[in-house]
């Protein structure tokens, strides 16, 4: 072993007698430099085995009944639903169309004892596509439990694609048949981002106004007042507009441009996947910002001050001194022996007060405090401002709707808690 490494590589040399330790230099490119074509052959010979050893593809090729099994379960299909097939005839691409006559796309991945091993099958879906499948299923049952879940979404669909097409979406920008959120234009730098249950698509979404605080409050209200008008059996842009008593432009009357205002900081729209949906409460100024961007620019200056997701600073464009509510989630202090975090809206459940019978026109509200050992706590709102800003402990309030005033907590829009929590602190 010694003479045939040092024959292949004669610039490499021992440091010890057990020949263990080396130092100098390797050869490389041997096969640009083989003597002969027979040990050019052995040596590509040679290094194609260990290439081949480290695929896994090449180490388990399935056997013939794969590929019989396979032709003859796509004869059964009928091949015009194949969209592709990889030149292993392991990836699969199904087509399908529901009653509305969307086009829809079945990504499968075969095993290699197929079909005793279950694929991997993932689709363009708001929810988790489960399926079910036994040594004995074929692609035909696999594609019909596919359509049996597609019908069971028509509804969730028809009613975003009414939003799509009647109202203009600032997010996302190129929606798929996944997304459940739009950002639907109001104007006046104002939008509402609404949630739809994809189960449940007609029933109240979780809503969230976005812009200065002198539109939204309005609005806000009138989401507050309105809520029991809500109906099930309209569509979820006819019931906003109800409840909301506004009437959204649409794309037949208004230019997008309109509404696509640029940052004041960075003057850019798009920021990566973000556009601005922080705007200055001044109604002289009512300038839109970037989230990041502003944080940025308040978190460098020496005036500004931040308590939890609320950051009191100046405006940078009028200069007027305003308060800026970060819901995707700030840095922000727990207590006096945390150090600083980035707390997302959606992980504030661990640091919370959750409210069990709360209303937006109630002052006095039982809540169970996560933060403190104390099960249940009551209070009105100066004394919940005392225990936010004198204990040092800032927490947000995720409120449940009184069971009698609604039939699930989740159909109270985040928008109430939101304004609650900012009203308590401002």
């Amino acid at each position: 072993m010694e003479s045939s490494l040092v024959k292949d590589n004669p610039l490499l040399l021992p440091l010890n007698k057990e020949k263990t330790i080396y130092d100098g230099f390797i050869t490389v490119q041997r096969q640009q430099q083989s003597p002969d074509l027979v040990t050019f052959i052995l040596e590509l010979k040679t290094v194609l085995e260990v290439g081949l050893k480290s695929r896994h593809e090449c180490r388990s090729i399935p056997p013939p009944q794969y590929y019989a099994q396979l032709i003859s379960e796509m004869e059964t299909l009928g091949w015009g639903k194949l969209l592709f097939i990889d030149t292993e005839f392991r990836t699969l691409r199904l087509k399908a169309e529901d009653s509305s006559r969307r086009q829809h796309i079945l990504n499968i991945k075969l095993k290699s004892k197929h079909p005793v091993e279950a694929p991997e099958c993932s689709a363009d879906l708001p929810v988790p596509l489960a399926i079910t499948w036994t040594p004995q299923s074929t692609l035909e049952q696999l594609h019909s439990q596919f359509l049996l879940l597609l019908e069971s979404l028509t509804e969730f669909w028809d009613v975003l694609d009414e939003i799509d097409s009647k109202t203009w979406i600032l997010e996302p920008e190129k929606p798929s048949r996944s997304d459940t959120m739009r950002r639907i234009a109001i104007g006046n730098n104002t939008s509402i981002k609404v949630e739809v249950d994809p189960r449940h698509p007609k029933m109240l979404p979780e809503c969230c106004l976005l812009g200065a605080e002198h539109v939204v409050t309005p609005l806000r209200n009138k989401l507050n007042a309105n809520m029991h008008l809500w109906n099930p059996d309209s569509s979820v842009l006819h019931n906003l507009r109800d409840v909301l008593e506004i009437e959204f432009p649409s794309p037949a009357t208004h230019e997008k441009s309109s509404f696509s205002v640029e940052c004041g900081i960075c003057y850019s729209y798009r920021l990566e996947d973000a556009i601005p949906d922080q705007v200055c409460n001044d109604p002289r100024c009512g300038q839109p910002f970037h989230q990041a961007c502003l944080y940025e620019w308040l978190r460098a200056l020496p005036s500004s001050r931040q308590s939890f997701n609320i950051v009191f600073g100046e405006c940078p464009y009028c200069s007027k001194v305003g308060v800026f509510v970060f819901h995707k989630g700030v840095h922000c202090s727990l207590n006096r022996t945390h150090s600083s975090y980035l707390i997302s809206t959606n992980l504030y459940r661990a640091f919370s007060l959750h409210c069990i019978q709360f209303f937006s026109c109630c002052s006095l509200c039982d809540a169970q405090s996560e933060v403190f050992d104390t099960p249940y706590l009551s209070f009105n709102q100066r004394q919940f401002y005392d225990f936010v800003w004198e204990s040092f402990i800032y927490s947000p309030v995720r409120h449940k709707s009184p069971l009698h005033l609604f039939t699930k907590p989740s159909l109270v829009p985040h928008s109430i808690s939101f304004s609650f929590c900012f009203s308590l602190l401002r």
